[in-house]
């Protein structure tokens, strides 16, 4: 019992500050000093270090010996190569799921697109970030190569801290249609229609992002965290 209340306040912890960067309230750079982050957060030390390692393994918090944590902060040409680099293994991806491609396949793409245009009526910013981040990642899924699978996988959590920083409008519902746009090109096995589909959806991804949205930004964490209870 003692361990699953550990394990809820970890997660709490790291739903908090993920919900903070999802939602533009915290720069990136922004150094996280863990004597606010107990206070503002309601936690303790332990609670605070376990969360921050988990948010490094995610790319969204970068911490350094003597330094501390910060929010990550990508830069443009980081940006640029992590877009390159998901084009480059989502157009093998396509590739191979063609290959292989039954009707269960197509259902659960289409499947994964409705909950995507649910939380774009919801207008949950986290929500649409997070459910098109996992409609590429099934793309991967169902290709059955666990290796691909993990790549994406990173790959997707550093782009998803790249829109979630610097995107400074959303256009999910531009997204849902791009999506369902590749589902039909890999449905009728239009494997050229589909790979150009979705080096057109990551190019657009890229080209929103606005990397001097945060110039001169303040923070306050009692701000940013001040409403947050502890459960």
């Amino acid at each position: 019992m003692q361990q699953f209340a550990k394990e809820q306040e970890i997660q709490r912890i790291v739903a908090s500050i993920t919900e903070a960067i999802s939602e533009q309230k915290i720069p990136p750079g922004t150094r996280l000093i863990e004597s606010q982050l107990i206070i503002h957060l309601h936690a303790n030390r332990n609670h605070i270090r376990a969360a921050l390692q988990r948010l490094a393994m995610k790319h969204l918090v970068t911490i350094k010996n003597n330094v501390g944590a910060r929010i990550s902060q990508p830069s443009f040409e980081e940006a640029k190569e992590i877009f390159a680099a998901r084009l480059i293994i989502e157009r093998g991806i396509i590739e191979t799921l063609i290959n292989k491609l039954t009707k269960m396949d197509v259902a659960l793409l289409k499947k994964q697109l409705q909950k995507e245009k649910i939380t774009v009526r919801s207008n949950n910013r986290a929500d649409n970030i997070r459910e098109s981040g996992n409609f590429h990642l099934l793309l991967a899924k169902l290709c059955d190569n666990l290796v691909i699978e993990e790549l994406l996988k990173d790959l997707i959590a550093r782009s998803s801290l790249i829109i979630s920083l610097y995107q400074q409008q959303d256009n999910a519902q531009c997204d849902c249609n791009e999506h369902d746009q590749i589902i039909q090109h890999i449905e009728f096995k239009r494997t050229n229609d589909a790979i150009d589909c979705m080096a057109k959806h990551l190019q657009h991804l890229q080209l929103r992002q606005n990397m001097d949205l945060w110039e001169d930004t303040p923070v306050n964490l009692q701000h940013i965290f001040g409403s947050t209870q502890n459960n």
